[in-house]
């Protein structure tokens, strides 16, 4: 069986992280892709597990090396997907990048066999309460969200697959049908 690298990107409060961690723990055959950062890390954070903790030297040294499909900076942190970790993954294991819509796309472009997934709400009210249901939003991050929205919608046409998440085991299902290339 040949082993596919999927991209999953859709607007916050989509339900891409339950989506992907459910099929993680579902599935044998399929891994979270472990990005590489310079921040460091948290209370409970794993170095390859949650991330890859890099120095920014040695960030900026793969940079160089062309050892990354994508990477950016975030409040003065380099966040990347590093091209080494994804190869050799591939060859046991298929692998999810959950990822924004930018990095997505930049991904596809050194990794043409990226195989794109938007996951999208079933309306903007719906994803509007989903936000301010998981308490974790204030009201000028709401709006930054959803001002976000449609930029990352207009994308759609870019992606294999657009799949809204109005019933979550439905929208896994789906994702699952993809991995088994019955989709």
């Amino acid at each position: 069986m040949k082993h596919i690298l999927m991209a999953i990107s859709g607007p916050a409060g989509v339900g891409k992280g339950t989506i992907v961690k459910t099929i993680i723990q579902r599935r044998e055959d399929v891994v979270e892709s472990v990005s590489c950062t310079t921040r460091a890390p948290r209370i409970g954070e794993v170095d390859g597990t949650h991330y890859f903790f890099l120095s920014k030297e040695e960030f900026l040294k793969r940079i160089e090396e062309n050892d990354f499909l994508e990477y950016d900076e975030h409040f003065g942190n380099y966040y990347g997907t590093p091209r080494s970790f994804v190869e050799k993954t591939l060859e046991s294991k298929s692998i999810i990048l959950e990822i924004d819509v930018v990095g997505a796309l930049n991904v596809k472009k050194v990794f043409p066999e990226l195989v794109l997934v938007m996951i999208a709400p079933p309306s903007v009210e719906e994803l509007k309460r989903r936000l301010i249901g998981r308490g974790s939003e204030d009201e000028e991050s709401l709006k930054i969200r959803l001002a976000r929205l449609q930029y990352e919608l207009d994308q759609k046409d870019k992606y294999d697959y657009y799949i809204v998440n109005d019933d979550l085991e439905t929208a896994i299902a789906e994702v699952e049908s993809i991995f088994d290339g019955t989709k």
